[in-house]
């Protein structure tokens, strides 16, 4: 019996363990979703990155910004960069705010305005409670003197990293931080405004490993302080300043530095001879990788270089080399950058061949007048990347000695030749080669198929030409990422030739030409592919039907099929069904017949569908946001839609570009029908359609909203003199409707610097034009043609950036005024059928010839 007794509890606290466990496997703690709905509603309550903060959410782990332990369900980061409204002003930070995360680890507070911290309520609050916070970001705020600094940090002894980068930091308090952040490792200070004395009031930072001042003032005069003081550096980035060759006795004595950058600086190497990198080797016993990227280095350096015999990553591009010297001595050096070189010489690229441990070389964007043979007897090179580099015509032929190479990268050579039938083809353990944008002409060679490693292959934008059927990229049966988009290949329509690329996961084959498959095809392919883009492959109706071994494709992400000729092809509804990963269809201009039939489930994770120029008929279905609960772009203008906006739009906070444009959509357009305040949508266009009643005007107060297209319609009634577009606004058009009363100023207020072009034409507005049209001073467009405006032009206006204005069919009258003599940038000036008088000027005479 009290065996049963015992099993029973043990089974009832087992439930209860388990019960626990799983509430919070599926939420997180409510301290902690309060704590963080308290801060949202502080710092910006309708901040779209924090849309999904919200209450009747109950797991805040799966929040944006957020995340927590994956046993404890406690918050371990918190990301709230740029979230707070700057237009807010200054931010006084109340450290308090953060008290209910008591396993916080890291903490991004950037970009947010913060000037300091309310007095006692600085990061010491936090200190006895969030014993385990490591990592703070605050760069991008306003921490840029002694105060603002000292109010915030009087505690946070557990902070092993700290960013305060683009704060306009001088140094002034960090001698103070210095003494309270003893166990601090990692220190960002770039982008500032430091000079040589900071040096001085970081060295209590004993325990730093990595320093990051790069983008400030720096010569490095009294840098040698510093290196007395940080035994354990090992990083230390000083890009971005204007030191020159004095730094290099000033740098021997960080006996642990791993990696020193001095990118963008003023180093010649040779104004105290070239013993400078000699002294510099003696001293950096550790160093493992050193950047002089665009300094002033020049071919009489490079032989001294041999001297840093633990280097294995060194970065030299941008610099005055031409190749006249070698690179010797480096017999760990795993990487080399040398991009933007110009070699006049071929012995620095000879020499790389005698480099034991080079693995990766990147000599992009160089010139190459001779490549010599000595880099051809590499026994250890994996990796080549010369893309945008100009290289002589033998290169393909040659390379083929690199036995040991993986990835080459030959992007934008401009061969202007063929494919050689000998040197690349025999790099047998090649699994990576790029070769789009090189003018490269013919068909493919058979050796291709020698290439038995290939994993990535691209040969996207030349003039290649032939039956891709007939090529020998069948062969390849590693193949995973294929790219032969924008030549001249015929492809056959069923893709029979790939059916047993296992591999293949991306294939991408736009702008070349398909054409009808052999009549026996395998049934079905051995891929299943991510991505397949075959656009614009013919201008003419296919004959050759639709590519329908996708369906048997179930892990799509990505598909385009826009721009083809599918005439009487029923609208491919099978994809929505079979693809629950579907991210993106483009099926623009596709002649596509039939209903917008969505699938019987959701598809979660699609984003992105354009359909746009087809001749889908009937109404969007109602249940649209279910279905696709994360849309964020809609695309279904030019077609044969009929019916009304979905309700459910209005309450999609992830839409942001809605295209609906010529259909026959009918409805009146209420408040409900359109996103609210808060929402990401971007661009509304909604132009061409029978859409009709009054104006919505809560559209007009979307935060985000940038382009609204409300021509061709039927909206009628008077627009409220009152409303005003928000500031996001670039582009405003209601043309081509019934819209009557006067002209609403708010439309042409000046504050709004943003907006580019206000089309109000072929409406029925009348009375006068105020001068806020003519003072929005980024205007760049101003349409009020074909309405019933009367009275004079408005007088005293600077609309400098006014290049098109049209104004004809209106009953205005007088002469025209001065003011648009300064108009310099004034292209198209339409005043026809008016009553305006007086002559021509003569200013608008010179500019019409």
């Amino acid at each position: 019996m009290m065996m049963k007794k015992m099993g029973a509890w043990m089974l009832l606290a087992l439930l209860t363990l388990v019960g626990d466990w799983c509430g919070r496997c599926y939420g997180c703690l409510e301290e902690e979703r309060i704590g963080l709905l308290e801060i949202k509603a502080l710092i910006h309550p309708d901040y779209l990155s924090l849309r999904d903060w919200v209450e009747y959410s109950s797991n805040c782990c799966e929040w944006s910004g957020i995340e927590c332990d994956n046993t404890t369900r406690r918050v371990i980061q918190l990301s709230l960069q740029y979230a707070r409204d700057q237009s807010l002003g200054d931010w006084v930070l109340n450290a308090s705010l953060f008290l209910p995360f008591k396993e916080l680890q890291s903490l991004d507070l950037s970009y947010n305005g913060l000037v300091g911290c309310s007095e006692n309520q600085g990061f010491e609050v936090l200190s006895s409670k969030l014993r385990k916070l490591e990592v703070l970001y605050l760069s991008g705020n306003r921490f840029n003197d002694d105060k603002s600094i000292s109010s915030c940090f009087n505690g946070l002894s557990s902070l092993k990293s700290l960013d305060l980068s683009f704060n306009g930091v001088t140094g002034s308090g960090l001698k103070v931080l210095s003494s309270r952040l003893k166990k601090l490792e990692i220190l960002y200070l770039r982008d500032n405004q430091c000079n040589d004395s900071i040096f001085s009031s970081i060295t209590g930072f004993s325990s730093l490993k990595s320093l990051d001042l790069s983008g400030n003032q720096l010569t490095g005069s009294g840098l040698k302080v510093l290196s007395s003081r940080l035994k354990k550096l090992e990083n230390l980035h000083l890009s971005g300043n204007q030191c020159n060759d004095s730094i290099f006795s000033s740098l021997t004595g960080f006996s642990s530095l791993k990696s020193l950058d001095l990118l963008g600086n003023q180093v010649t190497g040779s104004s105290t001879g070239i013993n400078s990198f000699q002294v510099l080797a003696s001293g950096l016993k550790n160093l493992e990788e050193l950047d002089l990227t665009h300094n002033k280095l020049n071919d009489i350096i490079l032989s001294a270089l041999g001297g840093f015999s633990t280097l294995k990553s060194l970065y030299l591009s941008g610099n005055m080399f031409t190749g006249s010297t070698g690179l010797n001595g480096l017999r760990n050096l795993e990487t080399l950058y040398l991009y933007w070189t110009d070699f006049k010489e071929s012995i620095l690229i000879e020499s790389l061949g005698a480099l034991p441990s080079l693995k990766t070389l990147d000599a992009s964007f160089s010139k190459f007048k001779h490549f010599g043979k000595g880099l051809w007897n590499s026994s250890t090179l994996e990796e080549v990347f010369l893309d945008d580099s100009s290289l002589p015509a033998s290169f393909l032929r040659n390379i083929g000695h690199l036995s040991t190479l993986k990835i080459l990268s030959l992007n934008r050579v401009d061969f202007n030749s063929t494919l050689p039938a000998e040197g690349w083809c025999e790099l047998k353990n090649l699994e990576q080669l790029s070769l789009s944008g090189n003018n490269l002409k013919g068909v493919l060679p058979p050796c291709l198929g020698n290439l038995s490693f290939l994993q990535f292959l691209d040969l996207s934008r030349n003039q290649l030409e032939g039956n891709i059927a007939s090529s020998h990229l069948s062969h390849l049966t590693r193949l995973q990422y294929l790219s032969v988009s924008n030549n001249h290949f015929q492809v056959p329509i069923s893709f029979g030739s790939f059916m047993n690329l296992s591999n293949l996961k991306f294939f991408a084959c736009d702008n070349n030409e398909l054409i009808a498959a052999p009549s026996f095809q395998p049934s079905a392919p051995k891929f299943q592919l991510r991505f397949f883009s075959a656009s614009n492959c013919t201008s003419k109706p296919h004959e050759a039907g639709f590519p329908n071994f996708l369906q048997s494709q179930y892990d799509l992400v990505v598909v385009d099929l826009s721009h083809n000729k599918f005439v009487g092809e029923p609208f491919p509804s099978w994809l929505f069904e079979n693809n629950t990963k579907l991210n993106r269809l483009y099926l623009r201009d596709t002649s596509f017949i039939g209903p917008l039939q969505l699938p019987q489930h959701p598809t979660p994770n699609l984003q992105t569908v354009d359909m746009s120029g087809n001749n889908i008929h009937g109404q969007v279905a109602s249940n649209i946001c279910s279905i696709f609960p994360r849309l964020k772009n809609f695309m279904m203008a030019n077609n044969s839609l009929t019916g009304c906006i979905p309700p459910c739009f209005g309450n999609m906070s992830s839409l942001e570009y809605l295209d609906l444009s010529n259909n026959h959509m009918s409805c009146e357009l209420l408040e409900h029908n359109f996103p609210t305040v808060g929402s990401s949508l971007w661009y509304l266009k909604l132009s061409n359609n029978n859409f009709k009643g009054r104006l919505p005007l809560s559209v007009f107060n979307m935060t985000d909203l940038r382009y609204l297209f409300l021509d061709g319609n039927k909206f009628a009634g008077q627009v409220s003199g009152t409303f005003s577009l928000a500031l996001s606004f670039l582009w405003f058009d209601i043309s081509n409707n019934i819209l009557s009363g006067m002209l609403p100023r708010g439309i042409g207020n000046s504050s709004l610097n943003s907006l580019q072009g206000i089309d109000l034409s072929r409406n029925h507005f009348e009375g006068t034009i105020p001068i806020e049209y003519f003072n929005s001073s980024g205007l760049e467009f101003l349409d009020l043609s074909e309405n019933n405006l009367s009275g004079s032009l408005p007088l005293g206006f600077n609309a400098l950036d006014l290049r098109y204005v049209h104004l004809y069919g209106n009953r205005l009258s007088g002469p025209l005024p001065y003011d648009f003599y300064n108009l310099s940038s004034l292209a198209t000036l339409d005043l026809g059928d008016n009553n305006l008088t007086g002559p021509i000027p003569i200013g608008l005479i010179a500019f019409r010839n």
